[in-house]
């Protein structure tokens, strides 16, 4: 009777220890994607800002300053759009991970529900078989 205890309690950490290792690496390819996107994002947006102050450099009056304020209310603007689509990504990332993390510990738990559940009807067969032996030898 102890080795259906002892073959189901390996076949549940065997179980989850499996369903970790899927959910570890769902977290570390989703961490991958949204760092990249970060960091793209980063990049795109210190590309446009070394632009605008090298054309803001060469500035020497006041016309120049008024012809390149608009270019610099542009910046603003258009990094204020390129970090709310990147946050959007990147939330549409972490969404998608989470499902699928969701999946595997549900996965898991049904695995682990049917092992248990196929355990415990081979051990009550198992000892039903022995009940009836021993009744039998009884009589």
């Amino acid at each position: 009777m102890s080795e259906y205890f002892n073959t189901q309690a390996i076949a549940l950490s065997k179980s989850f220890t499996d369903a970790a290792f899927k959910a570890h690496t769902l977290a570390i390819e989703g961490l991958e994607r949204v760092t990249n996107l970060q960091l793209k994002a980063v990049e795109n947006r210190v590309a446009a800002t070394v632009d605008f102050f090298s054309e803001a450099a060469e500035i020497r009056d006041f016309d120049g300053l008024k012809a390149i304020w608009p270019k610099g209310v542009n910046l603003v603007k258009e990094s204020a759009e390129k970090m709310y689509a990147s946050n959007q990504e990147v939330f549409g990332v972490t969404v998608k991970t989470s499902e699928a993390l969701s999946q595997v510990a549900k996965g898991s738990f049904e695995v682990a529900n049917d092992s248990f559940k196929k355990q415990v009807s081979a051990a009550t067969t198992d000892f039903t078989k022995q009940v009836n032996a021993a009744a039998k030898k009884a009589k």
